[in-house]
Order: structure tokens, then C-alpha cells, then sequence
């Protein structure tokens, strides 16, 4: 058997090209690669019929995160709450979360303002135009 080894985190959006600028502008993220995939074999392993996937990878400092777009849309589902079991989220680290979030532009929605945990790391969640939560967390 191969050992498995991560390859991405992948992330389901409605609009692709809003969440990928999203991700460059707020997070500096690189693009690594646009692509569409369809056909029969695509549908039956997502288990979608008709199914097609509109890609974009991006490099967060090594980590592949994949954002799809898939045709037909399903129902979206309702706002992630950290506290719900199933609840997923993408944890990023800074080197100060507290400039980090002076410099956040007004339209990203965060939580809360950065609070310091009873651990001592210093946190902040903010919301990706779909209400995708990210972690930012001090280095």
C-alpha cells in the first residue's frame, strides 16, 4: 500500500472568481492553476450526475487549497458555525494577527476583533465572501 501523503484542502464556492481574488487580495495567495473538468468518469467519483467542476489552486506557503465551482450548483449550505459538529474551517498563520486585522479591507467579516486564548495564541476568524471560516492565528 502507498502511504498517503496531503495534496489540498478543497473549499466548494458558488462564485469562483470572486472567492479566488478574495484569497489573492486579502491573503497574498498565489495562483497556481484554473481548470475545468467534466465527463462521466468526473460525475460518477463526485457522485453528481452530469456534474462539471470549474478549479482554481492556490499556494497558501505550501499548502494547496482548491476552490471548485461545480455545474449543477447545489443548495448551499447554511452559515458555518464553528461550534457544529461537521464544521470545518482553514487555519492560517501571521506574524501579527492584530496588524493583520488594521489592515483587513471593511468588507471582510470577521467574528470578532483578535482575542488572546486562555492557551496564549492570539486569534481571529474572519469569513470568505461565501461565509467560508478562516483561523488567523499568530506564528
Amino acid at each position: 500500500m502507498t502511504d498517503p501523503s496531503a495534496h489540498h484542502v478543497g473549499v466548494t464556492v458558488s462564485d469562483l472568481d470572486r472567492v479566488v481574488d478574495f484569497y489573492r487580495e486579502t491573503f497574498g495567495f498565489e495562483l497556481l492553476a484554473e481548470f475545468a473538468v467534466s465527463g462521466e468518469a468526473f460525475a460518477d467519483a463526485v457522485d453528481v450526475a452530469g456534474a462539471s467542476g470549474s478549479f482554481a489552486h492556490l499556494d497558501a506557503d505550501g499548502v494547496r487549497l482548491e476552490l471548485i465551482e461545480y455545474e449543477p450548483a447545489g443548495d448551499a449550505l447554511a452559515e458555518p458555525e464553528l461550534n457544529r459538529p461537521g464544521a470545518v474551517h482553514f487555519g492560517l498563520s501571521v506574524d501579527d494577527v492584530d496588524d493583520f486585522y488594521i489592515g483587513l479591507d471593511d468588507e471582510v467579516e470577521t467574528l470578532s476583533e483578535p482575542r488572546t486564548t486562555s492557551s496564549g495564541t492570539r486569534i481571529l476568524f474572519v469569513r470568505d465572501p461565501e461565509g467560508n471560516l478562516i483561523e488567523v492565528l499568530d506564528a
